[in-house]
């Protein structure tokens, strides 16, 4: 298996995007692998992507587990900007 970097981004697309009163619910399907990954909490502020658009996501172990969840995925633009981030 390839280690993973935290400097490693994963190409993306939008497959759904939910509106919320201040928030963006964002599912991504990264383009290799078909894996999907929901993001609740992205700010709606600046959010002009729609389903077919590409965005790139990034990894991370976290240092301490979090019930059973080791890592740290996050959402980033083509500007890698930060959008939003979760555990898996």
């Amino acid at each position: 298996m390839t280690e993973i970097n935290e400097s490693d981004r994963f190409e993306c697309v939008i497959v759904n995007v939910f509106d919320r009163i201040t928030w963006k619910g964002v599912v991504v399907e990264e383009v290799r692998s078909g894996g999907r990954v929901y993001f609740g909490r992205t700010q709606s502020e600046g959010f002009d992507y729609q389903p077919g658009d590409t965005l790139y996501i990034g990894v991370k172990p976290l240092v301490y587990p979090v019930d059973d969840r080791t890592m740290e995925v996050i959402l980033y633009d083509a500007d890698d900007n930060k959008l939003d981030w979760t555990y898996l």
